[in-house]
């Protein structure tokens, strides 16, 4: 199943429809935008590298792809400083932390240099509103993670007869993407899902054996324990090893955001139940398209939602869903 938000849909067909037709016009004009990634490492940030370079080759312009082996400001922000040195014609950049990136960005916006974040935000991900310290860059380009949210909350409540105990196994506070899972996932099941009990969220640091832990230590606690929401792919798969550990395995379901190669094994065995795919070439895709919109003079929108596809054992095989899992 993929949802789209309309808007994500219009400013898409819209940015693509009318900026490829302008390579011909701009090929005295060189431009080179930067990726700066999450990690470099992670499958879903190689995938959308890819739908950037496909922008790019199509544009003509050249890509810098560019980032920290880890999830961290700490080693984000020296990445970020070393591109606004090498003055490129615009960075897009998917921030580690909502507020710790503000500062460092505005750098980059004080060099001249046009902003646009992809897969997560700075601030609220309100922008060019003209307020707030954060409403500085041009777009913020990103699956809707509210809605991804609700839909691992539906697929949960499925899964588990629509009753019992739950909880979402999260990374850390402060990283707009999982918060707002979380946010989306506790909305569904308050607002639709009367005879599911949404347990207190545990935060694994990003560590899968923290994970596996702690799924061990709620499963302790509330034997009516029936599922969890892993927010990323090491949260999901850290809950399910604690999972297959405590001998639940079909007992406790798991449902995980994100869809590397590695999540169909994972599926097939049982591992996992539910994973919801983003689409991260399309973020990179269309974040080159948007900036080379805007390098040559046209206007963009605040913000552009890609789709989900949500994969399980009954469709893992179908290649319009395989389509769908991130290459590494």
């Amino acid at each position: 199943m993929d949802r789209r938000t309309l808007l994500g849909a219009a400013a898409t067909a819209a940015l693509a429809a009318g900026v490829l037709p302008r390579v011909a016009q701009a090929q005295d004009q060189k431009y080179t935008i930067a990726l700066i990634p999450g990690l470099t490492t992670d499958a879903f940030y190689i995938t959308m590298h890819r739908g950037a370079q496909a922008a790019a080759d199509a544009l003509g312009v050249e890509l810098v792809f560019q980032g920290a082996a880890d999830f961290n400001p700490v080693t984000q922000v020296p990445v970020l400083d070393a591109v606004i040195a090498r003055q490129p014609s615009a960075i897009l950049i998917a921030p580690t932390d909502k507020t710790q990136l503000i500062e460092p960005l505005r750098r980059a916006q004080g060099a001249g240099i046009p902003v646009i974040t992809v897969d997560t935000f700075i601030g609220t991900g309100q922008y060019q509103t003209g307020s707030g310290d954060a409403d500085f860059p041009l777009s913020y380009i990103a699956s809707d993670n509210v809605m991804g949210g609700r839909m691992a909350a539906r697929a949960l409540a499925q899964a588990i007869g629509d009753a019992g105990q739950v909880y979402v196994s999260n990374v850390n506070p402060g990283i707009s993407t999982t918060d707002q899972r979380e946010e989306g996932f506790k909305a569904e099941m308050a607002e639709s899902h009367p005879n599911i009990e949404v347990l207190e969220t545990q935060f694994n640091e990003n560590d899968a054996n923290n994970a596996a832990s702690q799924l061990q230590a709620v499963f302790a606690r509330n034997p009516n324990l029936k599922g969890v929401f892993g927010a990323n792919l090491f949260s999901a798969l850290g809950a399910a090893n604690g999972v297959q550990q405590s001998g639940q395995t079909g007992n406790i379901r798991v449902v995980a955001f994100d869809a590397p190669t590695s999540i169909v094994d994972n599926i097939n065995t049982g591992l996992v139940d539910v994973a919801i795919a983003q689409h991260p070439a399309e973020i990179g895709y269309f974040g080159v398209v948007a900036a080379y919109a805007h390098l040559t003079g046209q206007s963009i929108p605040t913000a552009i939602g890609t789709g989900f596809t949500v994969i399980d054992k009954a469709n893992v095989a179908d290649p319009n869903v395989a389509k769908f899992i991130y290459s590494d």
